[in-house]
């Protein structure tokens, strides 16, 4: 569905090319200091235009249309919605028949019976982690002195980011990357067994980000390679600190009070002007497609400052089901 939350609750809405995109928070406490400033830093960190990412250009000015009275949250439902004005829709027009490999084009027709609007990947784009990003914003607002920090630490399987983003563009070549987020201040006993446990509500919500293929918390697929001996934290005082952090901050689903630390995968965008050989549905045979339009050489560049969203709405909500709202 496009909601996620038990009490601070998201719901997104709108197509890459339609009208707007948008989101509907509730369960936000009443009395947060809020404006359409707040959100500009967080937005312009998201936006396409530099190297190596899509030359859309949008405005993203935020339209808060509920939920905030004298700049003050009043704890009813915050609506913000953004217009899409940098549209150019006939690009799209050919997927619908010759669905492009690696996109939702085949997989949206299909379940929703040709009535998706596929224009731009409709609500399988990217345009849609801006809503996201904006729910985001208000969910580190509600965590006060809890820091969250993403960044690339990998793009095309090279730690020289811009050399391997500036040989993908020569290339006419998409690349994929690793995004790294940390989280410090998070304190011990956040998370609920069994089915809500931190590393599954985070994990939950990464997967919303189009392109996350794989997560990992701590030292993630590597513990398969130790020891138990070489895996365990050792607790070294009262607080619960540990020595190590192997386990990424998490033990038995819970947060333990260490950092937490974990890892995404992002695949390269299925976008690429290279010919690819793939079914069309009108012609019902294997043909040539080349994808002409505006798209990102590594969207893994976009990715941090939406991990950062997800995990912020994520924290947010276990700490207003803690019931701490102080």
């Amino acid at each position: 569905m496009n909601s996620f939350g038990r009490i601070f609750r998201v719901h997104i809405f709108g197509e890459s090319h339609g009208f707007a995109v948008g989101t509907v928070i509730d369960g936000c406490p009443a009395g947060i200091l809020l404006s359409a400033n707040d959100f500009l830093y967080d937005i312009e960190r998201r936006k396409g235009g530099k190297t190596g990412t899509t030359s859309r250009k949008e405005d993203d000015s935020p339209q808060i249309i509920s939920g905030v009275y004298n700049k003050y949250t009043t704890g009813s439902p915050i609506a913000i919605f953004f217009n899409n004005n940098d549209i150019k829709s006939e690009e799209y027009q050919n997927f619908i028949l010759h669905p492009r490999p690696g996109h939702a084009d085949f997989t949206a027709k299909t379940k929703f019976h040709g009535f998706n609007d596929a224009r731009g990947g409709g609500h399988f784009s990217g345009r849609l982690t801006l809503p996201i990003v904006a729910a985001g914003v208000i969910a580190k607002i509600i965590l006060k002195n809890i820091k969250i920090n993403a960044n690339v630490i990998e793009a095309g399987g090279s730690i020289n980011i811009n050399n391997a983003v500036e040989k993908a563009i020569t290339a006419n070549q998409t690349i994929g990357g690793i995004v790294e987020c940390t989280i410090n201040g998070v304190p011990v006993g956040w998370g609920e067994p069994f089915f809500d446990s931190v590393e599954s509500v985070i994990s939950h919500l990464a997967f919303s980000i189009p392109a996350i293929k794989g997560i990992e918390f701590g030292n993630g697929f590597l513990s398969a390679k130790n020891t138990g001996s070489s895996q365990n934290d050792v607790i070294v005082d009262k607080t619960g600190k540990t020595a190590t952090n192997n386990s990424g901050g998490i033990n038995g689903g819970i947060s333990n009070g260490n950092q937490l630390i974990f890892r995404v995968a992002v695949k390269p965008a299925s976008s690429i002007s290279i010919p690819q050989k793939t079914f069309h549905f009108e012609k019902m045979k294997i043909k040539s497609l080349e994808i002409h339009g505006r798209h990102d050489t590594c969207i893994a560049l976009r990715v941090p400052v939406i991990l950062e969203a997800i995990t912020a709405i994520a924290l947010a909500d276990f700490k207003l089901l803690a019931g701490v709202n102080g």
